[in-house]
């Protein structure tokens, strides 16, 4: 359980002038801005929480990178800017810089954007234990206001990549559990106890959630190489909130994204 909050500025040639970021109960990892900014204030603050609490996969990173880009996204708007170029413009690490360009090749997105209108395209990245991280998701509305996500594409730089099919098995894994925390994983309480406490009734990710996923590896063999167990999810959830927006003009600031598979109040 946590929040975060987020206020942010752009003056009138799009730089970002402000940003302030804070997180209330998640952790401090992932809240490091990687863009370019005259003035920042980044905090944490402990809370009490009125459950117990564990660690999740990529701890905190999650959450703040969910936050920050999902903000991100969002000054893209206010500029008018595609996304994509938005991040381009203004990512001041160029290690990330690079991972976005690769992730946005492959997934087609100038070559998309310059077609017309596309499906809901979204893109995210992010840095964590010295990994780099970018996701483009695709997401197509159905009837009722179904959402599917249909497409992923990540991009991640660990330095020197040892085992590259170790690797790609991990950020492929690490995709499919990130997508059941973007989509629908959440714990129901009522009244202070749980409303479905049978493992059964707590939905996870299905053979038909996955969808088609593909794999960018970004060798630096001039880096020692880190670890890529968990610095892979941290951008699919963004990439999928992002990707929402575009398809339905929605934006959706809170984990699960559809619970129930439809837009909230479809």
């Amino acid at each position: 359980m946590a929040v975060i909050d987020v206020r942010a500025a752009l003056d009138a040639s799009d730089t970002i002038t402000a940003w302030d970021f804070l997180d209330i109960n998640a952790g401090a990892q992932g809240t490091a801005f990687p863009y370019a900014t005259s003035s920042w204030r980044l905090r944490y603050q402990p809370a009490a929480s009125p459950l117990a609490q564990g660690p999740y996969r990529a701890l905190a990173a999650t959450a703040n990178t969910f936050a920050r880009e999902s903000c991100i996204d969002e000054l893209a708007h206010a500029a008018d800017s595609d996304p994509l170029q938005f991040r381009l413009d203004h990512l001041a690490d160029q290690r990330l810089a690079a991972v976005v360009r690769a992730a946005a090749a492959r997934f087609g997105w100038a070559a998309g954007r310059g077609q017309g209108a596309p499906p809901g395209w979204g893109i995210a990245a992010g840095l964590e234990k010295d990994g780099r991280v970018a996701t483009c998701a695709e997401v197509r509305a159905g009837p009722a206001g179904r959402l599917s996500v249909t497409r992923i594409v990540t991009a991640y730089e660990c330095g020197a990549v040892v085992n590259p099919d170790t690797v790609t098995g991990q950020i492929e894994g690490g995709t499919i559990m990130a997508l059941g925390g973007a989509l629908f994983e959440q714990v129901i309480l009522d009244r202070g106890r749980l409303a479905s406490p049978s493992l059964a009734d707590y939905r996870v990710p299905r053979f038909g959630d996955v969808p088609d996923i593909d794999v960018v590896l970004v060798d630096r063999p001039d880096i020692a190489p880190a670890g890529a167990g968990e610095a892979p999810l941290i951008a699919v959830a963004p990439a999928v909130a992002n990707a929402i927006f575009a398809v339905t003009g929605r934006r959706l600031r809170s984990l699960p994204l559809i619970p129930g598979g439809c837009l909230p109040g479809s």
